[in-house]
């Protein structure tokens, strides 16, 4: 059955406010979300992404600020409006409906056709490689299936934009990687622009074409996912999106890394004289030298963990420092003394 390609449409998000009571949730959030796009916002519980999902949907009125489709200001309008699909944490099905009227519920209520009704459902089930399971309740379906019917309820109503609030959050860690595979193949299949709410850092680098990251409510950094990876702002982003060791230092004139507290000296690219700066090294850009090789930092294996296709070795310095690496060699055993070379490291002023 032939895919509808949808009208997607850009988002532009301008100053918006809000707070509840006296908690100020979002603080001038600025963003653009480009048409056809899957965009991504990304942040701890509590810093206001899915506060501002629902004021994009028409759930919530900001305090101050406006949205816009397509530079139609849309701040005002309610969601049955605003031609969005939105997919929900704890999926908001109806129980005491089958999943074809669950589905075709938007539909119905814009008075389609019954026939037209059939196909799209229809051609949902088969998006979602669910067939034939019309007849069956929300409460005969597994967690992972009852996602995707309402993945598929989201997208029968070709909207112009599908918002999607941490919608893997109640799954098991297998079937959350095999099913944002699935949602990216769809978005993409469609040219249908998303807006994607989610704490989890792998998921967010592995799906979006851009992520935007949020702390107490507000924007810290936008970007395509290895770009912010690999030049975080500030230490947040660095700490938050993956994983990394961090090292207090400062900048000489001479371009010269020097270390507080360790014995470390590397030079930098800069050329400026920077008192409180913090080196980032992320675990998997560590190499273990030879003796004769140049190396940054010598330390011993205190500690080594099997994960899946990976080894984590953690190594503790002569002054006390310890310093994580990732890698898919066995290294050596714990007590084990190592020269340590960064390929790549990240200065980030404090």
């Amino acid at each position: 059955m032939p895919i509808d390609k949808f009208d997607s449409i850009s988002v532009t998000i301008k100053d918006i406010w809000k707070s509840f009571g006296k908690n100020v949730v979002l603080k001038g959030i600025n963003l653009a979300v480009r048409k056809g796009e899957f965009f991504t916002i990304i942040g701890p519980s509590g810093c206001g992404k899915t506060t501002l999902l629902r004021i994009i949907a028409g759930f919530y009125t900001p305090d101050k600020g406006n949205i816009y489709f397509n530079k139609k200001d849309v701040t005002y309008l309610p969601p049955w409006e605003k031609n969005i699909g939105f997919v929900f944490q704890n999926y908001a099905l109806w129980p005491n409906m089958n999943v074809f009227e669950n589905i075709a519920y938007g539909l119905k209520i814009r008075k389609m056709p019954r026939d037209y009704i059939k196909k799209k459902v229809k051609q949902a089930l088969e998006m979602i490689n669910l067939p034939g399971i019309e007849k069956q309740r929300p409460g005969e379906l597994s967690g992972g299936m009852q996602q995707r019917v309402a993945i598929a309820r989201g997208i029968v109503i070709n909207p112009s934009l599908l918002l999607l609030d941490e919608p893997l959050s109640n799954l098991d860690a297998k079937l959350r990687v095999s099913l944002r595979k699935q949602i990216k193949e769809i978005q993409k299949e469609l040219s249908i622009t998303a807006i994607y709410v989610t704490h989890d850092q792998e998921e967010a680098l592995e799906i979006s074409d851009r992520i935007a990251v949020m702390d107490i409510g507000e924007l810290q950094q936008t970007g395509e996912p290895e770009e912010v990876y690999n030049n975080p702002n500030n230490l947040f982003i660095a700490s938050f999106l993956g994983e990394g060791n961090f090292i207090k230092g400062r900048i000489e004139r001479s371009g010269e890394f020097i270390a507080n507290d360790i014995n470390l000296k590397l030079k930098t690219k800069s050329s400026a004289d920077i008192k409180d700066v913090t080196l980032m090294i992320r675990p998997e850009d560590i190499s273990i030298v030879s003796s004769e090789e140049d190396y940054h930092i010598e330390g011993k294996i205190v500690k080594r963990y099997y994960v899946g296709n990976l080894k984590k070795y953690f190594i503790e310095t002569v002054d006390g420092e310890t310093i994580f690496l990732e890698t898919f060699n066995d290294i050596g055993s714990v007590g084990l003394t190592l020269r340590l070379y960064f390929n790549k490291f990240y200065l980030i002023k404090d």
